[in-house]
């Protein structure tokens, strides 16, 4: 080794032992300004309103703002991708959902991401089941009681139902496009920027069927205005007593298509900042307030750890890849 070298090494080994403490201090520190929770659907719908609880949660633990962005589009994909190539400083975060992270990469002919090498998963924040509502005004006059009766309208009247979804690939599309392959139904499917305006438009009677998310769906549910024919999920919801399974109402055996929500950050964000997010949304979800909150929405609260909720993203994606070949939905 030259003298001229010896001294550029040790200089250059004293510069790294300065920057790992100053880089380890950084990660203690955060957050140092306020945290982007981007939601890839409009606001008001399962994603947005679980995201703005756990946000509020996380403001309170952290001391800093958890702010919510919704990002709609493309079936989730333009948020999603948003937080794929965003900085991995643990200062953008996702609200991803099983439509994001395990249904869009089957559904979708160009992904602009990848959801798994992406995204670093953090928490499962919440499952539930979706629902499938009508315009309770229209069922009334097409004398639609139940998941039966409206099969047999649909099939009576093919191509004059319209089934409004939250947007393209989500599980709320994906479970109307198997409802309509086990039931031998053809409905126009019409995609929406998020549960909200999708909503809307069931109540105003423009659309005629909807498979939502159960926590959007309940104010509307509980006011009238929408009737619950059926839960998507295999066990009937706590939630909503009474109102049976798609798989049972419909004598659609197998008949299974819940969501789920969880908190992703950019892949190589430190994990010293993901496990603080995960243990922190953990306390809030265990918390009887939240816990009472969500379940009275039809929501299951989790919190697991982030190696679980990467093994969840794994077995789903694996589970969905058949279902969307099966219903024959593609997005170009």
């Amino acid at each position: 080794m030259s003298r001229s070298a010896l001294p550029f090494r040790r200089r250059w080994l004293l510069a790294l032992a300065c920057a790992l403490p100053l880089a380890a201090a950084a990660q203690s520190n955060w957050p140092t300004k306020p945290v982007r929770i981007v939601v890839p659907f409009a606001a008001g719908g399962t994603t947005d309103i679980l995201a703005r609880a756990v946000a509020q949660e996380l403001t309170k633990s952290f001391g800093q703002s958890f702010i919510v962005d919704n990002k709609p589009g493309a079936g989730g994909n333009i948020g999603a991708d948003l937080v794929a190539k965003a900085q991995p400083d643990g200062y953008t975060l996702l609200m991803g959902t099983v439509g994001t992270q395990s249904i869009n990469k089957w559904l979708y002919t160009r992904m602009p991401f990848d959801p798994q090498k992406d995204f670093q998963p953090i928490t499962l924040v919440a499952g539930v089941p979706n629902v499938m509502v009508v315009n309770a005004e229209k069922a009334q006059a097409r004398g639609i009681h139940n998941v039966a009766d409206f099969i047999k309208y649909a099939k009576a009247n093919p191509g004059k139902l319209n089934m409004a979804s939250s947007g393209n690939g989500t599980s709320i599309h994906l479970a109307g496009e198997l409802f309509k392959v086990q039931a031998g139904v053809y409905m126009t499917h019409f995609p929406f920027g998020g549960s909200n305006p999708a909503l809307f438009s069931l109540m105003s009677g423009d659309m005629d069927v909807m498979f939502d998310n159960l926590p959007s769906a309940m104010p509307h549910i509980k006011s009238g205005k929408l009737k619950a024919l059926a839960v998507t999920s295999a066990q009937p919801s706590a939630a909503l007593p009474g109102v049976p399974t798609v798989a049972e109402a419909g004598n659609l055996k197998g008949f299974e298509a819940s969501s789920w929500f969880g908190l992703l950050a950019p892949a190589g964000t430190p994990m010293d900042i993901v496990n603080r997010v995960q243990q922190e949304t953990a306390k809030a979800l265990a918390t009887p307030q939240m816990k009472e909150r969500l379940l009275s929405q039809g929501a299951i609260p989790s919190g697991n750890t982030p190696q679980e909720f990467a093994r969840l993203i794994d077995s789903e994606l694996k589970k969905w890849q058949p279902v969307v070949k099966a219903s024959g939905a593609k997005v170009d």
